[in-house]
């Protein structure tokens, strides 16, 4: 199963829609959104790509009722998590959260074949060692916004996941803003 991994979308519909649509000709079945999604709206465009959407929150919360609604009209499509959340899709146990901090902690428990979060806007794919004695997968797909890493300018990142393989690599979206 592949996946699309995005987040601090930050009310930015048109380069999340573009990250999900080239996902989507990648082969992806589902997105983990890991927060700062901030209003419902952004995920307009992105839904009508009938990929599944996981979504959790971050300290850009926006409206949560708002969400909730909108998941509610999905028939499925969108589920909003709240803070973190739980899958296991391919045999693999998955875990999201926003904040980094967190996110390492949670790898550190072993109980996860992956673990993935946002905030920081940068990109990155690292190992971690766990309490187990073992390795955890932790991914940050950085920003999908736009809105740069400390000193870089409009890097536009997604990772695409295999979970078969736990193969991951970063993407940038190829978008750019229109006219003003």
């Amino acid at each position: 199963m592949k996946i699309c991994i995005v987040s601090d979308s930050h009310d930015r519909a048109e380069p999340l829609a573009a990250a999900i649509t080239k996902a989507q000709l990648l082969g992806v079945q589902a997105v983990i959104h890991c927060g700062d999604l901030i209003g419902a709206n952004t995920l307009r465009t992105s839904l009508k790509l009938g990929i599944p959407l996981h979504v959790v929150h971050g300290n850009n919360v926006g409206d949560q009722m708002a969400l909730h609604r909108m998941m509610m009209k999905t028939g499925g499509l969108l589920t909003y998590h709240g803070q973190d959340m739980e899958l296991e899709w391919a045999g693999r146990r998955i875990f999201a959260t926003h904040y980094p901090h967190y996110a390492r902690g949670m790898a550190c428990t072993g109980d996860y074949d992956l673990v993935c979060c946002g905030h920081s806007h940068v990109a990155e794919i690292m190992r971690q060692s766990n309490i187990k004695g073992g390795q955890t997968l932790l991914v940050n797909p950085g920003s999908v916004s736009g809105i740069g890493a400390p000193g870089v300018e409009e890097m536009f990142t997604w990772i695409l996941g295999d979970l078969e393989k736990m193969a991951f690599e970063i993407h940038t979206v190829q978008y750019s803003e229109p006219e003003a």
